[in-house]
């Protein structure tokens, strides 16, 4: 059973940065990690992922701004968010165990996930 905790949300103004965290008990070796969020009366989208060959993958709308990151000694993977509008508040969420970089149903373990809000 893999953890997964995030951290790192918050309120913003539009056109600030925050940088999310997920801290994991473990990893699943040669399976996707990513990000994921979601907002009130919306579906979940895919933002971002790294490969198991340690490269990332994007969401075409989401390059760019997103730019996801980890530090593979601290079993940690990071989201920066740069430039954040209000169409960006959502809960955040981490995920492990993918098989398919943005496809959020095939990733098996979630963490509960961290509040994003951006004032205008």
């Amino acid at each position: 059973q893999v953890q997964l905790v995030e951290s790192g949300g918050g309120s913003v103004q539009a056109g600030g940065s925050l940088k999310l965290s997920c801290t994991t008990s473990s990893r699943i070796s040669g399976t996707y990690v990513g990000w994921f969020r979601q907002a009130p009366g919306k579906e979940r989208e895919a933002i971002a992922c790294i490969k198991p060959r340690g490269n990332s993958g994007y969401a075409d709308d989401e390059a760019g701004r997103f730019t996801i990151s980890q530090d593979r000694s601290k079993n940690t993977l990071y989201l920066q968010i740069n430039n954040l509008k209000p169409e960006d508040a959502a809960m955040y969420y981490c995920a492990d165990g993918g098989t398919a970089c943005l496809g959020g149903r095939t990733y098996m373990y979630w963490g509960q996930g961290t509040q994003v809000t951006v004032s205008s």
